[in-house]
């Protein structure tokens, strides 16, 4: 599967790769594979503990950022209560942050988390991308209105999360920079990039990114969750 997976990104010849979902056991795959395609600048979250030990608990999976030019670890640390799960890099002058947010069933983990990528990528002053799986929003309507996790299927705030909850999670997605895809089509357009496994075109639009400044293409590639690659659509931009 991962040889599958790494000639898919090969075949898009990206200057930049965000990868979530990154094992002690796959890094030095990953690495190989996108040195191969191009890319031997990777820099992973899991590269703090020693290779052959994962994250304690459920916590077995990092994230991965590779690029074609050099990788400049950025001076400020995220804090967050799994370190694991954000990675931030300078690439070219651009400081790129891939993120996998836990999701509800870890509760105020989530919570966090996303309180912590907001606060900790506030003020900056060069251009900047965030961009990962975030684990939200439950729902998008045509008006812009945005749905969290904090809330039932009707939109009623649910008491044991409340609104603390709602905050974080509207945070990240309106309260960083620009929803990307959302600058260039508008809230008309739906999308999902994980659906559940027995109703393929039901699901959620889980994964973002988000910029200081509009991409001039941003798509997301579900031939890759349709295929069975992986369990989410990947994402494409050029800046």
């Amino acid at each position: 599967m991962l040889t599958k997976q790494a000639k898919k990104i090969a075949a898009r010849t990206p200057d930049v790769v965000a990868l979530q979902e990154i094992t002690a056991r796959t890094l030095p795959l990953w690495r190989a594979a996108l040195a191969d395609a191009g890319m031997a600048n990777v820099e992973s979250s899991l590269d703090s503990a020693p290779a052959t030990r994962a994250p304690a608990g459920p916590r077995r999976t990092g994230v991965l950022l590779a690029a074609r030019e050099p990788i400049e670890r950025a001076g400020a640390t995220l804090r967050v209560p799994w370190p694991e799960t954000v990675l931030s890099g300078i690439v070219g002058g651009i400081e790129v942050t891939v993120a996998h947010v836990p999701n509800s069933r870890n509760g105020w983990i989530k919570v966090e988390t996303l309180e912590g990528i907001v606060s900790g990528l506030a003020g900056r002053d060069r251009h900047a991308i965030l961009c990962g799986d975030f684990n939200t929003p439950r729902s998008e309507r045509r008006d812009g209105t945005i749905i969290t996790f904090a809330r039932d299927q009707y939109g009623r705030l649910r008491p044991e999360r409340g609104e603390r909850w709602d905050a974080a999670e509207l945070g990240v997605l309106t309260g960083v920079w620009p929803d990307a895809f959302r600058s260039l089509h508008g809230y008309e357009r739906k999308e999902i990039s994980w659906n559940w496994p027995r109703f393929q075109h039901s699901g959620y639009r889980l994964d973002h990114m988000f910029s200081m400044s509009t991409p001039t293409r941003c798509e997301y590639l579900h031939e890759v969750r349709t295929t069975k690659l992986s369990d989410h659509s990947a994402m494409e931009a050029d800046f």
